[in-house]
């Protein structure tokens, strides 16, 4: 190729075009696999990031949706590729599938960069899928586009809706304290998960995947169709064709994750009742584009910004079928337009604004007014004291009011098995007034920060009639849970963070509105204990374990690797191809 052929070309050109022995052997090796130059050459090459797998339920469609992708592509004059990416199964992936997103968005970033691709299609949605190949695409600045798996449909026990994990919880409690037995139990098991797709509450799938779309990286009204739904077809269809319009455009993730995007997704989040889960992706998503996102900035959106979405676990009926035909995240984020930056582009060619033209909501208790919210404010609550001076996360909105003021005695647990054999001892010495403390659950100690947070309620109270007391840890919890869980402290135990030195008998005091947590000890007993504390063996002396334990950030950064940040080095450049 001549300079000024090189300067004008696509990136795939570097690989098939030049007139030379390496530019043969990749355009052969093309051939071999059946295909003729007149399907690739001078065509944009689209790779499309498939995380379907056998384990993954919520990807279970891919295999076919896929090519309902492909098919876009195609007729929009590009050449698609399918390129396998780990399938992080949210219900199978031991020992949480947190410790793996950071893996994806590595194979992610290299897969796109080693391969002559000239953009991308990321299929996910299942949790830590939909993060995790944001934060590989973001990284690699090709032009790329989101395509959500869409949620279940509605699950069903003896006439009633169900909820995929808020009603797991919820029936699990009531097996625990004899109310239902194993023949009721088998109907919910058997009954809460109908379809493929992620869960169909506004757990952290749904909650990841609406943020994506608040961020401009689906088409518009994508993140809410039900992935059983034949629109989900079409829109897959679409979304193959506008990522080669993507690639003629020049159209680069760095023209869409900007501060006003991420500030969108933020107060978007907020709205939908947001999964916790969602501030460690939203950190490291905006950390990963530059953005400088802290807690304290989801902490203001959140005091500002009222629930609309009555969908469960902060909403007591409706699930996201629901939600798709009460207008979907178009028709809530057109509730919000006077809070939104409008001018923010999407991946459409088009301004968020643009894009919520004609939105309606069609049931106004799905999706509630500005002046109807589910909840005023409060959809999370940063909260800082001596137990988390670099903060921990609570939903208000989904935990009974009594406890987001409360003092207690601590009952500490220093590991899962330990806390699961005691909540099941009908002789445990606890009352409703105690708080659960279980530690060594977070980035490094888990590891990879499982979802654990949501502790159980000790069979002893469950047979008393409660259903709610306090819990904290430095572990998450599934976006589909419910209660007054208090989650993520930072920083964590296992590095020798204040919850390390929590004892049993210790007074808690817990106070939302005033964003406070503390633990009544006194200065000079914590010194003295902080004295005598012995750090943990480490989790790993080899391989990925070890690589995640030395590199991950705490939560209130993200937990993504540090080295994977924006602001750790400079961007890496194209490869040589000699």
């Amino acid at each position: 190729m001549s300079e000024n052929e090189t300067k004008n070309s696509r990136r795939s050109d570097r690989w098939f075009v030049p007139d030379d022995l390496r530019s043969m052997g990749h355009r052969s090796r093309m051939l071999q696999m059946g295909y003729d130059e007149a399907d690739f050459l001078g065509k944009p090459v689209i790779g499309i990031v498939n995380t379907w797998s056998d384990t993954n339920p919520c990807h279970a469609h891919f295999k076919e949706r896929v090519e309902d992708v492909k098919r876009g592509i195609l007729q929009a004059g590009g050449f698609p590729v399918e390129l396998p990416g780990l399938s992080l199964s949210e219900s199978q992936l031991k020992p949480t599938s947190m410790l793996y997103r950071n893996m994806l968005a590595m194979e992610t970033e290299e897969m796109l960069r080693a391969h002559p691709i000239d953009g991308a299609v990321l299929m996910g949605g299942c949790d830590k899928t939909t993060p995790g190949l944001v934060l590989g695409a973001v990284s690699a600045g090709y032009p790329m586009i989101f395509l959500p798996a869409g949620p279940m449909l509605r699950g069903n026990y003896r006439g009633q809706p169900l909820g995929s994990g808020s009603d797991s919880w919820k029936y699990w409690d009531e097996r625990r304290a004899g109310v239902i037995g194993e023949a009721e139990w088998k109907e919910v098991e058997q009954g809460i998960a109908r379809s493929y797709g992620h869960c169909m509450t506004f757990g952290t799938a749904s909650t990841m995947t609406a943020i994506a779309e608040a961020l401009g990286l689906t088409l518009p009204g994508a993140s809410s169709i039900p992935a059983a739904d034949t629109n989900h077809n079409r829109m897959s269809t679409q979304t193959g064709r506008r990522i080669v319009e993507m690639v003629a455009e020049g159209l680069t993730p760095d023209r869409i994750l900007t501060r006003d995007a991420v500030d969108n997704a933020v107060i978007v989040a907020m709205a939908t009742g947001c999964s916790t889960n969602a501030v460690v992706h939203l950190l490291a998503m905006a950390r990963r584009a530059g953005i400088d996102l802290t807690l304290d900035d989801l902490d203001a959106a959140s005091r500002v910004t009222p629930v609309l979405a009555n969908i469960r676990p902060s909403g007591k009926t409706y699930l996201m079928e629901d939600f798709y035909f009460a207008g979907g995240l178009r028709a809530l984020m057109g509730q919000l337009r006077d809070r939104l930056n409008l001018d923010a582009l999407t991946v459409s060619g088009r301004t968020l604004g643009e894009t919520l033209e004609g939105a309606e909501i069609h049931n106004t208790d799905v999706i509630r007014p500005l002046d109807n919210p589910i909840y005023h404010e409060g959809s999370l609550a940063v909260l800082r004291g001596n137990l988390a001076p670099d903060g921990c996360v609570i939903k208000p909105s989904a935990c009974e009011a009594r406890f987001l003021v409360h003092e207690g005695p601590a009952l500490v647990f220093d590991s899962y098995p330990e806390m699961k054999a005691a909540v099941d001892d009908e002789d445990l010495d606890v009352t409703a007034d105690h708080i659960l403390v279980l530690r060594n659950a977070g980035p490094q100690g888990g590891p990879g920060m499982p979802e654990w947070g949501m502790l159980p309620i000790p069979r002893k109270l469950l047979r008393q009639g409660v259903r709610d007391m306090l819990r904290i840890s430095d572990s998450r919890m599934s976006g589909t849970s419910y209660g007054a869980c208090i989650l993520h402290v930072a920083p964590e135990s296992h590095i020798g963070g204040p919850l390390a030195l929590v004892k049993t008998g210790d007074i808690i005091r817990v106070d939302v509105p005033s964003r406070r947590i503390d633990m009544l000890v006194s200065e000079d007993e914590l010194a003295s204990r902080r004295r005598a504390w012995v750090a943990p063996k480490p989790r790993y002396e080899r391989g990925y374990g070890w690589m995640y334990v030395n590199h991950v950030t705490q939560a209130d950064k993200g937990c993504d690797f540090d080295f994977l940040e924006a602001r750790f080095g400079a961007a890496v450049a194209e490869p040589d191809i000699f």
